[in-house]
């Protein structure tokens, strides 16, 4: 069985949920939505729409301080960076803006912006998004193209580590998530990029692209 992640052949039936097959890699340990069970773009859209985060939300902005603050504490001042997958309200990118690094903004719903995926960038985030990828493998490879090298990748998505209780997770009843990481799915992909990987909390990931020799 195909891994979208790590392009491996390593995958196997994990659990039947419902109607909703997914796999398991043995190589990178990521569980995926077995592909004919993704959500159309339709479905993405107006589940997308349902979502009501906004900038004077306390508690979503703390929420998001748990990437931001650690990522902040790592970059240059005035740094250049790109908010992946923004949704219809970026508030992540208003925070960063606020600490005076400028922000470009992307996402294929909402921002839909191809001038934003020309340049490269000092940083990159991901605020839950790399759940939604359908070829994870493919926007990983983007990812690391749009930084900079010495840049930033930042991911913050909710680890899968309990197989007992899967079915009944709340992030995976959400219908557009698909694909679901482990601490191991990330260091597989820091591997195989070259990347440093760093976890300053739970669910958080700061991948280092290398400098110039």
């Amino acid at each position: 069985m195909h891994c979208p992640v790590c392009e491996g052949q390593e995958g196997r039936p994990f659990q039947v949920v419902g109607t909703r097959a997914y796999g398991r890699c043995g190589r990178c340990e990521a569980t995926f939505l077995l592909p004919e069970h993704l959500p159309t773009p339709e479905t993405e859209r107006a589940e997308y729409a349902l979502h009501q985060n906004t900038a004077d939300d306390a508690g979503y902005r703390a929420f998001l301080q748990q990437l931001a603050t650690p990522l902040l504490q790592r970059l240059a001042p005035a740094s250049s960076g790109l908010d992946f997958g923004c949704g219809p309200g970026p508030v992540l990118a208003g925070l960063l803006r606020e600490a005076g690094h400028t922000v470009a903004l992307h996402d294929p719903f909402f921002h839909p912006d191809p001038g934003a995926l020309r340049a490269r960038y000092d940083f990159v985030t991901c605020s839950e998004v790399v759940e939604h990828f359908h070829q994870p493998a493919a926007e990983f490879r983007r990812l690391n193209d749009l930084l900079k090298p010495g840049g930033w990748l930042a991911v913050m998505t909710r680890w899968q580590t309990d197989d007992t209780r899967f079915a009944q997770w709340h992030y995976r009843r959400d219908p557009t998530h698909v694909v679901f990481y482990r601490l191991a799915t990330f260091e597989h992909l820091a591997r195989v990029h070259g990347w440093r990987c760093e976890v300053p909390v739970t669910n958080v990931v700061l991948l280092h692209k290398p400098p110039p020799a």
